[in-house]
């Protein structure tokens, strides 16, 4: 398929939308933001002290520079390990949960919620621990049968996806239907409205090496892809690069749902939008599968702030959107082979 526009271009590109977008996001809300006291308070930031600023100066640093800046790197982080999954296990029906991470990280969550004592970080490293244990879990079972290693993998992921799943429902059963159930519910369909700047401080470093391991590690991507016949006549080593991808994956989509919740649709429909604009190459696709992730949630988050009085989670946002898209998807490239 010829690409209208060079690999440069199309980044270039993006990154303008990228920005356009950060700022109508900043901008939009109960509170409303104009560009030029953006600049303002910007240059204020490490200046005046938090007691001297104004409510509309504390909403745009303490509240919607964060929200903002963890829909651009959550966004980024779910869109790529989309793409890198569908890579790896050769699927274009593959999503960063298919391994149970995202199960275990909700799981995690909720029972956070609901034990005594329960604080926002505990939440968090439950959440990030139980994710990290069900692909631990995934790849352990996988490794125990060891047929067919990559079919077999996406069937353990599946068998501890229902698993965690399953504990979920149990936790959900006993919880507290007035005080800790409505919690766990709005956890499951994710949400940005209590990002702080630690949030984004945890978040950036992993997104940042994981976009730079895997576009580094494009090429590598390209021969996965073929399946690991081919890679083995190529002289690569498929378990060995396929455990590396998949850690680097997984604790990426840890963080996000360890601080976001679960948002769905993002890492199934982007790569697939990335791979129709950029094409098949992982070297030009991870990049403008970033771009387009971060542009994408940005977009759902200021939606779900202004569609209605209450905020909508942003997961639903994703899902009514992400699904069309994907139905689309499915009838322009009919006849291509990938879908």
């Amino acid at each position: 398929m010829k690409r209208p526009l060079s690999t440069r271009s199309l980044v270039l590109l993006l990154t303008a939308v990228l920005m356009v977008s950060f700022i109508l996001s900043i901008s939009s809300g109960r509170v409303p933001i104009q560009f030029s006291d953006m600049i303002r308070m910007a240059s204020t930031f490490f200046q005046n002290p938090e007691d001297d600023l104004m409510s509309k100066d504390l909403v745009f640093l303490w509240i919607r520079l964060p929200r903002c800046l963890m829909a651009v790197l959550a966004g980024s982080s779910l869109a790529v390990t989309g793409a890198v999954y569908q890579a790896l296990f050769r699927n274009p029906l593959v999503s960063p949960d298919i391994l149970g991470v995202s199960a275990g990280c909700t799981f995690g969550a909720a029972l956070g919620l609901v034990l005594p004592f329960n604080s926002i970080y505990s939440v968090h490293f439950l959440s990030f621990g139980f994710g990290l244990m069900a692909v631990a879990l995934s790849m352990g079972l996988a490794r125990v049968i060891s047929i067919k290693p990559v079919i077999i993998l996406v069937l353990a992921g599946m068998v501890v996806m229902s698993f965690f799943n399953a504990l979920l429902m149990v936790v959900k059963y006993f919880s507290d239907p007035y005080d800790e159930l409505p919690g766990i519910i709005y956890w499951v369909m994710g949400s940005l409205s209590r990002i702080t700047w630690d949030n984004v401080l945890v978040m950036a470093p992993f997104a940042a090496a994981g976009l730079f391991l895997f576009i580094l590690l494009g090429f590598r991507l390209n021969i996965l892809s073929m399946g690991d016949i081919q890679a083995r006549s190529l002289g690569m080593n498929p378990s060995f690069f396929r455990m590396i991808l998949i850690t680097a994956s997984s604790f990426m989509v840890a963080v996000c749902v360890a601080t976001c919740g679960q948002i769905a649709w993002i890492g199934l429909v982007i790569p697939h939008l990335a791979r129709t604009l950029a094409g098949p190459e992982h070297e030009r696709m991870i990049p403008v599968s970033a771009l387009l992730g971060g542009i994408f949630l940005l977009l759902a988050d200021s939606l779900a702030r202004t569609l209605s009085s209450a905020e909508i989670p942003v997961g639903i946002i994703t899902a009514l959107t992400g699904a069309p898209v994907f139905a689309w998807f499915m009838f322009r490239n009919r006849s291509s082979g990938w879908i």
